[in-house]
């Protein structure tokens, strides 16, 4: 599914952190310069599958550059509702967006998120995440990694290069930090059941679960 996700701030940036963590092809868009800047900080780890866009999503001009002729989804999260409207309306009207979410930051505004402005899902602000990312997808499993890590396992992943050096390597070979282990391996765009013997491949996808491994300590094993 190829979502565009308009406003980086922490709620946007953990909807693309879910969606993109399940396969999802996800653009974000962010009007401030400096917010860009800093998550392109954490692209190579958290945001790897992520692509980042400078931008006012409410000009046609830049949802266009961001895939929206193209996007399954789209979610409207910036802090101000009368971006959010205005973001659903183009995408819905003028791109035919088939599916639109937006988020009510006012609660006195809510009466206004309906198909009249291209808004399917309106969410109240308060409105838990898990739930946002359901409603807007209209499905449940794309936020099983979330639900792990609320119930305190990490699911981290990372991406075989040419030049990691775990390239060429069987999972047996590598050493793991504790509690860890490798839930999957996603070859081709589809997921392998992992065994010891499995060797590892330039472009592969692992998925690891973890209750102690950092980020980092994971990374480190494998790059």
């Amino acid at each position: 599914m190829k979502v565009l996700i308009a406003g980086a701030g922490r709620l946007g940036t953990q909807i693309a952190q879910v969606l993109s963590a399940a396969h999802n092809d996800v653009t974000l868009v962010e009007y401030d310069d400096g917010r860009v800047a800093e998550l392109e900080d954490l692209a190579r780890v958290r945001l790897a599958h992520v692509r980042l866009l400078a931008g006012d999503a409410c000009e046609p001009d830049l949802l266009e550059r961001a895939g929206a002729f193209a996007s399954d989804l789209v979610v409207a999260v910036t802090g101000r509702d009368e971006d959010n409207l205005v973001i659903s309306l183009l995408a819905k009207r003028r791109f035919g967006v088939e599916r639109v979410a937006a988020r009510v930051n006012e609660a006195e505004n809510a009466w206004l998120f309906d198909q009249r402005w291209g808004v399917d899902v309106a969410v109240p602000a308060a409105t838990p995440l898990i739930s946002l990312i359901e409603e807007a997808t209209g499905a449940t499993d794309t936020v099983a990694l979330l639900r792990l890590s609320r119930a305190g396992v990490e699911v981290i992943e990372t991406a075989i290069t040419e030049r990691s050096r775990a390239a060429g390597r069987a999972l047996g070979e590598i050493t793991l930090p504790a509690g860890t282990v490798v839930a999957t391996v996603v070859r081709g765009g589809r997921p392998t059941v992992p065994g010891p013997g499995l060797r590892l491949l330039p472009g592969d996808e692992l998925l690891l679960v973890s209750h102690e491994a950092t980020e980092q300590e994971i990374h480190a094993a494998f790059q």
